[in-house]
């Protein structure tokens, strides 16, 4: 039977759930990410707030250029949590095939759920009364036979909406779709579109498969099969970790060496502990810096032997960082992570065993 995947996502979660707890922000135009004018990045903004060009990712102070009037809330990532833990309860009662993406988003294979007086735009419907029901928040729905159009039909009726991609819209749907709004293509993917003048999808769709590959590599191929609506419809609910990381953003830009050092080896003590709950170690480490004016950096390098000790970790992010900081004196943001994780066999585990 050809699948049926939903795409659940939330509707501006962390600033729906402070809007729901207190009452006197409803209606009002809400800005997650911390009350510092000058410090900062916009976690979610309200659909009000949006109205203003805010949204996530963005430095708090240009949130509050273009929203001055805004209502700034630091987040609450505990609750956050709880809340998604009750969203996911609910996609549970309708099948045990579900791949979570993030807190407030998860695709659902409902496929052996429809009948024919079932179909699965009722069974969107339903999920999304359920969480409703449990915690008085929206959610959109988009509903469709791969992922990545159902993801697409999720962002289509926003807030609150519920879209269904089925092979008799689905030409259209992509031919108008704006080329920024494919899934996987990112900032600098649709620059380089814009430039060379493919504008949605069916500019993408006029171009054959071995132009895009040659102008954009690997990725030439997906972009080829997502102008035809072609894509991958497993749920993997076993996703494997790549990466450990922790990171802090500074009140004010710093230039104090020490404390610079000391929340260093504080973040590698909680990515050592972190590998050492998950019984993985790694060979790769990464520390990121970002600059008073938003530039983000990042230097890596792989260690002979894989580890799980805050020490190793914590003496190889201080080289890297050496390097860094010749160049940048104002620091905003220090951060420490390590990847290529591997189970851990032995006590004293080298590169060699995986070999």
């Amino acid at each position: 039977m050809e699948r049926r995947i939903i795409h659940i996502d939330m509707d501006a979660f962390y600033a729906q759930v402070e809007q729901r707890d207190n009452p006197d922000l409803k209606g009002k135009p809400v800005i997650v990410g911390g009350k510092s004018r000058n410090r900062g990045v916009v976690a979610t903004a309200s659909y009000e707030a949006r109205k203003f060009g805010v949204h996530s990712a963005m430095p708090t102070a240009r949130a509050h250029q273009l929203c001055p009037d805004g209502y700034y809330v630091s987040p609450r990532f505990d609750v956050y949590k709880d809340v998604s833990s009750q969203i996911m309860s609910i996609f549970k009662g309708y099948t045990d095939i579900v791949q979570p993406v993030s807190l407030d988003e998860a695709y659902l294979d409902i496929t052996h759920l429809v009948r024919k007086d079932l179909g699965a735009s009722q069974i969107a419907a339903f999920i999304k009364r359920d969480i409703m029901t449990a915690t008085n928040l929206t959610c959109s729905a988009g509903v469709s036979y791969n992922k990545f159009l159902a993801k697409i039909a999720s962002g289509m009726n926003k807030p609150n909406g519920l879209t269904v991609i089925h092979y008799e819209n689905v030409e259209q749907i992509l031919a108008e779709l704006p080329i920024g709004e494919f899934p996987g293509v990112g900032k600098v993917t649709e620059e380089k579109m814009l430039r060379l003048k493919i504008m949605n999808g069916k500019d993408l769709r006029d171009k054959s498969e071995l132009e895009l590959i040659e102008l954009f590599g690997k990725k030439g191929s997906s972009l080829y099969q997502k102008a035809r609506g072609i894509g991958s419809d497993i749920i993997n609910m076993d996703r494997v970790r790549k990466s450990i990381g922790k990171e802090s953003t500074f009140s004010h830009d710093v230039q104090d060496e020490a404390f610079i050092l000391q929340t260093m080896r504080t973040h590698s003590e909680k990515v050592a502990l972190k590998l050492q709950d998950l019984n993985k170690v790694s060979d790769t480490i990464t520390v990121k810096i970002k600059t008073s004016d938003f530039e983000s950096h990042t230097k890596q390098t792989k260690i002979i032997d894989f580890t799980d000790q805050a020490d190793t970790i914590y003496n190889t992010a201080v080289l890297l960082y050496t390097d860094l900081k010749e160049e940048f004196n104002n620091i905003r943001l220090v951060g420490v992570s390590v990847g290529n994780l591997k189970n851990k066999v032995y006590e004293n585990l080298t590169i060699y065993d995986f070999l």
